[in-house]
C-alpha cells in the first residue's frame, strides 16, 4: 500500500470499527434510558467536537440562506429520524441482526439511483439486489423463512432497522449536492447540529426531557460517551478524511467489515449467538453488495 495511503486507510478503519460498535454501545444504553435520551446526548457531544474541528480546520463558514433548510431536511433525516429508527428498532432487534441489515444500504442507494435518477441497474446488480434481500431474510427469520412469512419470526425491531437502511439511501442521495460545494467536515456539521436542534424538540416536548439522565450508571455513561465522543465525533472525521484520499469503491469496501466487528463483539458483550445461519446470511449480503458496487 502507498504511504500516501495508508494513514487515510488507518481512518478508515478507525471509524467503521467505531461504527461497528455502536450498536453494541446503543443496546447497552437502552437498558437504562430511551432512544429521545441516547440520540440528544450522544449528537450534542457529537456537534460540540465537530464544531471545534470545523474551527481549528478554519473551514467554518454560515450557510447562504438557500441553503438551510436543505440541510435542515438532511439534519432531520439522517441524524433525528434514522438515529431513532436505530435506537428504538435495537430495543428489539440483536445488534448483529442491525447491522447485517443496515449493510444493505449501497442496495437501496442503487435501487433509489434507478427510480429517481434513472440510472440504469443493469442483470448485475439487479442480482446483487436479490442475493442482499434473501442473506437479510435468511437472518431475520434465522433460517426459517416460512416462519418469517407466517408472522412467526423477526421483530417490529428488524423493520425499523430496515426502514434506517432505506432511510440512508434516501440521505446519500439528497447529500450530493451539499456535498459539492462544502467540505465534508463542515456539512456534516450542520447537519449534525440541525439534527440535534430537532432532537431538542423531541426530548424536551414529546421524550423524557431530562428525568432519565441523573439515573444513568458509570455503564450507562461509558456506552453514551463512547457513541458521542467516537461515533458521532471522532470516527466521522475519520471517515470523511478518508474519502477525501480514497476512492470511494475503495472507501465501501471498508464499511464491509462494519458488521462483522458488530457480530464478534456481540457475542463476548452482550451474548449474541454466532450462528452458521448468520454468517452464511452475512455472506450472501455482502456478495450481493460487492455485486451491486461492481
Amino acid at each position: 500500500m502507498p504511504t500516501s495511503r495508508l494513514v487515510p486507510s488507518l481512518k478508515a478503519i478507525f471509524a467503521v470499527v467505531v461504527w461497528g460498535g455502536t450498536f453494541i454501545a446503543t443496546k447497552i444504553a437502552l437498558t437504562e434510558v430511551s432512544p429521545a435520551t441516547i440520540v440528544w446526548i450522544r449528537f450534542g457531544i457529537g456537534v460540540l467536537i465537530l464544531g471545534i474541528t470545523v474551527v481549528a480546520r478554519k473551514q467554518f463558514a454560515l450557510p447562504e440562506r438557500g441553503d438551510i433548510a436543505y440541510l435542515a431536511l438532511l439534519g432531520f433525516l439522517a441524524v433525528t429520524f434514522h438515529q431513532w429508527l436505530q435506537a428504538t428498532g435495537l430495543i428489539t432487534a440483536q445488534a448483529t441482526t442491525t447491522a447485517w441489515i443496515v449493510a444493505t444500504s449501497p442496495v437501496f442507494i442503487a435501487v433509489l439511483g434507478w427510480l429517481v435518477l434513472k440510472e440504469k441497474l443493469g442483470w448485475t446488480r439487479v442480482g446483487g439486489i436479490a442475493l442482499a434481500a434473501f442473506g437479510v431474510l435468511l437472518i431475520v427469520s434465522k433460517g426459517n423463512l416460512g416462519a418469517l412469512f407466517a408472522g412467526n419470526e423477526g421483530t417490529f425491531g428488524d423493520v425499523l432497522i430496515l426502514i434506517s437502511a432505506v432511510n440512508w439511501a434516501v440521505v446519500t442521495v439528497l447529500s450530493r449536492r451539499e456535498l459539492a460545494r462544502h467540505p465534508a467536515t463542515r456539512m456534516m456539521f450542520y447537519m449534525m447540529l440541525f439534527g440535534w436542534i430537532f432532537s431538542c424538540v423531541w426530548i424536551f416536548g414529546f421524550g423524557p426531557a431530562l428525568t432519565e439522565i441523573p439515573h444513568l450508571t458509570t455503564r450507562g455513561w461509558t456506552a453514551i460517551l463512547v457513541l458521542g465522543i467516537f461515533g458521532s465525533g471522532f470516527a466521522y472525521i475519520a471517515y470523511y478524511d478518508a474519502l477525501q484520499v480514497l476512492p470511494a469503491s475503495q472507501l465501501g469496501a471498508f464499511l464491509n467489515i462494519e458488521p462483522l466487528v458488530t457480530a464478534l463483539l456481540a457475542t463476548f458483550m452482550l451474548n449474541e449467538p454466532l450462528t452458521i445461519i448468520a454468517v452464511s446470511g452475512g455472506a450472501i449480503i455482502l456478495l450481493g453488495v460487492w455485486l451491486v458496487n461492481k
